[in-house]
């Protein structure tokens, strides 16, 4: 059984979003073409409360994308995004959502980020993902959204730690740094996970 994890297509993240992945509106029309061949697709929404520590604006005198150690982790400033009940947190209404069953949201402990679908930062908090695709007997699991280099790489990571063959649709993910792209995709191709071009599923 294969899963579709549509990560944080959230406006905050599109072309004029306070956050935004170059180019990540390009995704949209793929995934919206492939979501048929995949008989699960859930998604992931970031969901800050307001002053979250990830933000920049939270700390006086640092500046967005400076590195902190927050409560025991390294830790990038953002610029405020993606907060509860703000337009730029809703997820896009390009996508077509009909067939989503279930969205998690992440980042909404104030005092710890999470990049990934299925844990916190720190591994402290699980969101339910991993027991959710578990439940419905999933395998397989394709993840596709933003950030490539981010939000999709830590859930892809932590997908293959939840024992999931682990697949990152390469076509349908935007990167914030192609370097870190490049970094991303290694590690995920030695840890046993699989790239992939969505016009192969």
């Amino acid at each position: 059984m294969k899963a579709l994890l549509l990560i944080d297509i959230q406006y905050d993240f599109l072309p004029s979003g306070s956050l935004a992945v170059p180019e990540g509106d390009a995704i949209i029309p793929i995934i919206n073409n492939i979501q048929d061949r995949f008989d699960l697709i859930v998604a992931t929404q970031d969901w800050h409360p307001k002053g979250h520590k990830s933000f920049a604006s939270s700390h006086q005198g640092k500046k967005v994308f400076e590195m902190i150690d927050l409560n025991g982790l390294p830790q990038v400033l953002w610029p405020d995004h993606c907060v509860q009940g703000r337009h730029g947190a809703a997820l896009s209404d390009s996508v077509n959502w009909n067939r989503t069953e279930a969205i998690f949201r992440k980042g909404t402990s104030p005092d710890i980020d999470s990049y990934s679908g299925f844990y916190d930062n720190g591994h402290r908090k699980a969101t339910g993902l991993s027991e959710y695709l578990k439940g419905r007997h999933i395998t397989d699991v394709y993840v596709a959204g933003l950030a490539a280099d981010y939000c999709v790489y830590f859930t892809a990571k932590d997908a293959l730690e939840e024992g999931f063959n682990t697949f990152v649709i390469e076509d349908a993910t935007k990167a914030i740094s192609a370097d870190g792209f490049l970094q991303a995709k290694k590690d995920l191709q030695d840890k046993g996970g699989h790239l992939i071009q969505s016009s192969l599923l």
